[in-house]
């Protein structure tokens, strides 16, 4: 089945937020879409390539229709992250997220919602964004993560070397000198972050969920939306192998601090009958998950339509 991709670009500010959308000549634009968000020091590309691999073009060759986003400056989003650059997380929540789901549902206009999937610290921008607006609680049909957590709160010395140390200390150091964080020139991620993302979520890591620009409490619209039952279903992946980033104990940690009503959770782990420990990363790259775990998020999006 040919695969078919490609780039669209959405002015917003100065520039342009990429847009991937991956579908098949024969794909259903009826059935509700799927959009995908990035983490920290990433891009869209954990989620697809260009040779057809990855979660999108999996979910693609399934009849669905993909969309991957680039958040400002990272990707093929321009302009790419220089010093100076002052947008932060609450700018993806507030601003980048409903723009990109009205276009997406102005080309499916037989539908109203989309399915939300994403990976890390896009799962936390995502449920803040369900969260905060209506309009979510009533456009977004699903909400699939892997390896998410809002904060970190295992202890081990992995964990002080990489959030104590790296994330904390080193990244900001870092940020200061260049003025924005080159995770990609010092071999810390995929892409670069901005001195704002940065620092807004270690305090989110490790403090409360409250919005820096506004004092947003996402904590108690969190607690609010599952009182007037307004969550979409969601499912929560983790992998046992991820031992910092998304440590099973803090994803959990989130599905409790959300409060969904309809929840699942799955742990990757060859004790419950999966091919690898899987961790934070290879979650989603690995050249097994096809395979593996990935039918299942395909049947699980399938009996939703």
């Amino acid at each position: 089945m040919t695969l078919s991709q490609q780039s669209l670009f959405i002015p917003y500010r100065q520039g342009q937020l990429h847009l991937r959308q991956i579908k098949t000549a024969d794909a259903d634009m009826s059935r509700p879409p799927i959009l995908m968000l990035h983490g920290a020091m990433s891009n869209g590309r954990v989620f697809y390539s260009d040779s057809g691999r990855g979660l999108g073009c999996y979910l693609a060759k399934a009849g669905f229709v993909v969309y991957v986003l680039d958040t400002l400056g990272r990707g093929l989003s321009t302009p790419k992250l220089c010093a100076g650059a002052n947008h932060g997380q609450g700018e993806v929540i507030r601003e980048q997220l409903p723009l990109v789901q009205h276009y997406i549902l102005s080309l499916h206009q037989q539908v109203n919602q989309v399915h939300w999937c994403a990976h890390s610290w896009g799962g936390v921008l995502m449920a803040s964004a369900i969260a905060r607006f209506d309009f979510f609680q009533t456009s977004v049909a699903s909400l699939l993560t892997f390896g998410s957590k809002r904060a970190i709160k295992v202890r081990s010395f992995k964990k002080w070397l990489m959030v104590d140390v790296a994330w904390n200390k080193l990244a900001p150091a870092i940020a200061m000198g260049h003025g924005y964080l080159a995770a990609d020139r010092w071999r810390m991620g995929m892409d670069n972050e901005t001195k704002a993302s940065l620092n807004q979520s270690i305090d989110w890591v490790r403090g409360d969920w409250v919005d820096h620009d506004d004092g947003f409490d996402y904590a108690q619209a969190a607690s609010q939306a599952a009182v007037k039952h307004r969550w979409p279903q969601a499912w929560f992946i983790a992998g046992i192998g991820d031992k910092v980033l998304g440590n099973p104990e803090d994803v959990r940690r989130m599905i409790d601090e959300c409060h969904f009503e309809q929840v699942n959770y799955t742990l990757l782990s060859k004790a419950n009958g999966h091919l690898h420990d899987y961790g934070h990363a290879d979650m989603l790259t690995h050249k097994d998950a096809e395979k593996d775990h990935f039918p299942a998020v395909k049947h699980w999006y399938l009996v939703q339509n």
